[in-house]
């Protein structure tokens, strides 16, 4: 993982050009993550609410906190912790042993409920309030197909291909090697935002950075905490610590100060060296003849 992100940082120009084979490489993760998932598997749990409550009380207090500070920065945290749950969570979840049903069943609650609730925040955080319909469509727009469709696709081959089922859960490493892909692309996304940026307030950059930090340590701490307590703290720290930077960096360029989309930029760095060490953690505490 380390050395994927290097190489999205170094090739940075020729590699972000690459961005568009990003939605393509999710979807193909999550067909077979989802081929061993059976329908029955998905249902609510009672982290899911917590984890919820966290998610949508959580990115008022953070940006009532860091507001004291500096109100851009306070816009990047909130950002940081409203945007909704990555659908590549499922993907490493099920890397990592965690409980797949749990964090998908978790991606569409997520993902309905900030669909609802961030058409009524944004205006109390940003200075350009947009209309109900809009924020929300273009949630459903950028989750809806690359998560429902390769799950429909799944179930429909559980039950009409059996035997096909069972060959694509034989090559479940495939998901392994198509996120350090997807990682790739993603941090050279990041480094081109950057450098694309003509002016720089440093203080502000930096401090967006550090915010990101800071909140995208927590989440994954409190959400391991709420999971431990339920037996699966995998899943849980997912399902609140990896986060769709992508929609978060354009909900913040569209609705709040375009600066400070740097805190969610900055959270795809931190939330993947979290996942690099959390899988070489597992790889190493694995023993060979049970991979």
């Amino acid at each position: 993982m380390p050395t994927a992100m290097l190489t999205g940082a170094v090739a940075y120009p020729l590699i972000s050009y690459l961005s568009f084979i990003t939605p393509y490489l999710i979807f193909t993760m999550l067909f077979l993550t989802f081929c061993k998932l059976p329908p029955r598997d998905i249902h609510l749990h009672p982290a899911h609410l917590w984890l919820l409550l966290i998610q949508l009380i959580g990115c008022l207090v953070t940006y009532a906190l860091v507001q004291i500070y500096d109100p851009i920065v306070a816009q990047g945290a909130f950002m940081c912790v409203l945007v909704p749950t990555a659908t590549a969570a499922a993907v490493v979840t099920g890397l990592l042993g965690g409980n797949v049903a749990f964090l998908t069943t978790y991606l569409m609650l997520c993902n309905t409920a900030v669909a609802i609730v961030a058409p009524l925040l944004l205006p109390l955080v940003g200075s350009h309030p947009e209309p109900f319909i809009n924020v929300f469509l273009l949630i459903c727009k950028q989750v809806g197909p690359i998560l429902i469709c390769p799950l429909l696709l799944a179930w429909l081959i559980r039950y009409t291909l059996p035997k096909v089922n069972e060959k694509l859960i034989s090559i479940h490493n495939l998901s392994f090697y198509l996120w350090a892909v997807a990682l790739t692309v993603v941090t050279a996304q990041m480094v081109n935002f950057f450098m694309k940026e003509e002016t720089h307030n440093y203080k502000v950059e930096i401090s967006l950075a550090i915010a990101s930090l800071i909140i995208c340590v927590s989440q994954f701490i409190i959400g391991r905490r709420i999971g431990r307590h339920y037996g699966d703290p995998v899943s849980s720290g997912q399902g609140l610590g990896q986060k769709n930077t992508i929609l978060a960096m354009w909900m913040s360029q569209a609705y709040l100060n375009p600066l400070s989309s740097i805190g969610p930029a900055t959270y795809i760095l931190w939330q993947n060296i979290i996942n690099s060490y959390q899988l070489w953690l597992r790889n190493k505490n694995t023993p060979k003849n049970i991979k």
